[in-house]
């Protein structure tokens, strides 16, 4: 009878763990995945976020978009562009992740990501620096690293004609002037993005600026963007329909880095830039080899030494060209799939963000010191490190 006891015992103890687990795993989901926010009102509270719609904002599908905003308790903004993927040819473009969601190039249709402002950057926990700013963020489901103006023709994968809305710059562009009213004139600005929203924060910043014109602080921050191939300017102005001036400015095969010398050339000290990436970003790898070879394979530790290399001259590039800019290359959090490469998009990924990276502490804290004038640079040795797969 007592062991019976204790086995019963045992049983409601294990019965108890999975309903706490199971209630756990749903307040996360409720929380994250499932989250909704209620539509901008004329007096939004402090700390809340809230849905932007506006007339004009479609999603490569068509489909409506909205932006989100948070009002914090600071007269300081952050335009964070989120989002992912890309698309530069019929191939891609009849590949969204909504018809082909394993080997999708870009995010076509709005599937309630409003969870993503829960998470890094914007997350509103005790020990982001970021928690009391006022927030614009702008959503990505257009393929066209937030610049595009056109609509382009495909065919889809059961070969109808269809139609690939490439309205990023129309989209963010609505947003913000929808926003402008309620941001006012910042003390302080911070224009940043990771992967596709990297991309889009280094070719925007410049008309981002132009909306803050009183602004006397502003830094640029492109996280995880680097992807290296000479069709980007024939893309963007052909394909993408990127406004003129935007698309007069890429003249290399790194889209990303011409966006920041176009960008310092017009501001010059008027701007702080900066960039960081993880030094052998497994998600740039993988786009990567498809700019490369025409499609995806597995990875392999060659395109882990390549990735390093591209970043290398990245590098290289921006501190030749932009005088005082800001590095940041970590590689302390490795990939659990593809050994031998890293992390990518740290902004958005909260359990490594708020962390020390190989010894130079925070992101946040760094990209604070930055704004407050102490531009650093941390981890170029990581570029010539060599991999070792345990």
């Amino acid at each position: 009878m007592k062991i019976l006891k204790k086995l019963l015992k045992i049983l409601l103890f294990l019965v108890l763990i999975v309903v706490l687990l199971f209630i756990g795993l749903w307040a996360s989901y409720a929380y994250f995945v499932s989250t909704e926010f209620p539509e901008l009102v004329e007096s939004p509270e402090v700390g809340k976020w809230y849905a932007v719609p506006t007339s004009n904002a479609v999603c490569a599908s068509g489909e409506p978009l909205h932006g989100l905003y948070r009002k914090g308790k600071e007269n300081k903004l952050m335009v964070y562009f989120y989002g992912g993927g890309v698309s530069i040819d019929p191939y891609m473009a009849a590949r969204g992740f909504s018809v082909s969601p394993n080997e999708g190039f870009y995010s076509d249709v709005d599937p309630h990501y409003d969870y993503i402002v829960r998470l890094g950057i914007c997350n509103q926990s005790s020990d982001n620096p970021f928690k009391d700013w006022s927030i614009v963020a702008i959503p990505y489901f257009t393929g066209d690293f937030h610049i595009g103006t056109g609509d382009y023709p495909y065919v889809s994968l059961e070969g109808k004609n269809e139609v690939l809305r490439h309205h990023g710059f129309t989209n963010y562009r609505s947003i913000l002037e929808k926003m402008k009213p309620y941001v006012g004139n910042p003390e302080t600005l911070l224009i940043t993005g990771s992967s596709a929203g990297g991309f889009g924060a280094s070719l925007l910043a410049d008309d981002v600026m132009d909306q803050f014109l009183e602004t006397q602080n502003v830094t640029v921050f492109v996280d995880s963007s680097v992807l290296l191939t000479d069709k980007w300017p024939e893309v963007a102005r052909d394909m993408w329909k990127a406004p003129e001036v935007i698309a007069n400015s890429l003249v290399s095969d790194n889209i990303m880095v011409d966006g920041l010398k176009a960008l310092y050339q017009h501001r010059g000290n008027k701007v702080k830039i900066l960039f960081g990436c993880s030094a052998r970003d497994v998600e740039l790898s993988k786009f990567q080899v498809y700019l490369n070879e025409g499609h995806f394979r597995k990875l392999a530790i060659p395109d882990a030494k390549r990735m390093q290399q591209n970043l290398k001259k990245t590098v290289a590039d921006m501190q030749a060209s932009i005088p005082g800019c800001g590095i940041f290359i970590w590689d302390n959090f490795e990939s659990f799939i593809d050994k031998g490469f890293t992390f990518h998009a740290i902004t958005s990924i909260p359990y490594i963000f708020f962390e020390d990276r190989n010894g130079y502490g925070s992101i946040p804290q760094w990209l604070i010191n930055a704004i407050n004038g102490d531009i650093q640079t941390h981890g170029l040795e990581l570029l010539d490190k060599e991999i070792v797969i345990d």
